[in-house]
């Protein structure tokens, strides 16, 4: 088990360069950069996501022109008639003034001893705002990951158990149709009802806490915690019942038909007794293995939509604004950080493996 975890552990760096590398090209060929929003900001002209898309046609007309002009004035959108000398003083402040593939090795230098450098528009630290944002996003995937294991788990158990009833058959309704729903649209649906948006107003609008957290006591700031974290967690689980309570369901059917259960059950064991004490561990194998991965694609895949809808200030909506400003540096830095987790994260899901069912053997496998 040794050699594969640090064949695994090797194996991360190459996939880490890889991704880098895809991304980095792609967003660097997006048109609309950090120094194209100075020029623009120079001009008082704002420079949003809808103004980059209309815009595209016009940095292509540009660049054309000022090849035909002999490269005397700026390449980039708004700034020609700026003097030239402002704008490579505004390209040697975001380090665009050295070419593509300088800038690519020297972020994968820097990145190689966890340098992640500063936002290009808020003068902090990659590393310092991503701590900052963190705990909100871990606070909403933790209690969206709890919920959807102690709902989804004892559910599918239950409806393996009495598989074809109408039992069976009016909760995997009820959970088809909450996969389909999509979460953000499910948030706005509870803004709406929940929220003072037409009927009741019980929860509030946005943020995690109210403005006055800090002069409240600590059983009144638990209980206003839990008031804003509700919709955005409800939210957020919608989506994940669904897929769980099926896995749970078929794992344990598959394992119910097997030759040792019905051993048991011809000993004279008790059902509860068969079902947890031979099926459950067997049949809880993939689900309790599949935990690390539920819970970063719940902290920062699925979280993005619903903080943006709330105003929670977290790493979804991070992420969102340093796409919408092109802060390159927040964009790929928090893309390794989080390519880093998820591959430890998977990992730890085959070690996991490991631990739940010795009999597993990865190593042997690979020869």
């Amino acid at each position: 088990m040794g050699a594969y975890i640090l064949r695994r552990l090797l194996l991360i760096i190459p996939t880490l360069i890889g991704i880098l590398t895809i991304n980095f090209i792609i967003v660097q060929a997006a048109p609309g950069g950090p120094v194209e929003q100075t020029i623009a900001q120079l001009e008082g002209i704002n420079i949003g996501a809808t103004a980059r898309i209309s815009g595209a046609q016009s940095d292509l007309s540009n660049q054309q022109s000022t090849a035909v002009n002999g490269g005397n004035e700026s390449s980039y959108r708004g700034g020609r008639g700026l003097d030239p000398a402002l704008v490579k003083e505004i390209e040697e402040l975001y380090g665009f003034d050295k070419p593509a593939h300088e800038r690519f090795w020297q972020m994968l230098k820097n990145y190689a001893v966890f340098d992640f450098g500063n936002s290009l528009f808020s003068d902090k630290s990659v590393i310092d705002l991503i701590i900052q944002k963190l705990p909100v996003s871990i606070s909403l995937g933790l209690w969206a990951t709890l919920i959807t294991y102690a709902v989804s788990i004892p559910l599918g158990i239950r409806k393996a158990v009495r598989d074809g009833t109408p039992f069976d058959i009016w909760t995997s309704s009820a959970i088809i149709i909450g996969y389909a729903i999509p979460n953000f649209l499910f948030a706005i649906l509870l803004i709406v009802i929940f929220a003072g948006g037409t009927w009741l107003d019980w929860f509030p609008l946005r943020g995690l806490t109210s403005p006055n957290f800090d002069e409240l006591s600590l059983w009144g700031q638990i209980k206003d915690y839990f008031w804003h974290i509700t919709l955005p967690v409800l939210a957020s689980v919608i989506g994940s019942f669904a897929t769980l309570t099926m896995l749970t369901k078929n794992s344990f059917l598959d394992e119910i038909n097997k030759q040792y259960v019905l051993t048991a059950r011809a000993k004279g064991l008790s059902e509860n007794n068969v079902l947890y004490g031979h099926v459950f561990r067997n049949a809880m194998l993939i689900i309790i293995a599949g935990m690390p991965a539920a819970l970063i694609s719940i902290f920062f895949t699925g979280s993005m939509l619903i903080e943006v809808i709330f105003s929670l200030d977290g790493i979804g909506l991070l992420g969102y604004e340093a796409v919408i400003n092109r802060d390159y540096p927040v964009i790929f830095g928090t893309l390794f950080i989080f390519t880093l987790i998820g591959l430890i994260l998977k990992l730890i899901s085959d070690i996991t493996y490991v631990l739940v069912d010795p009999r597993i053997d990865f190593e042997s496998r690979e020869h």
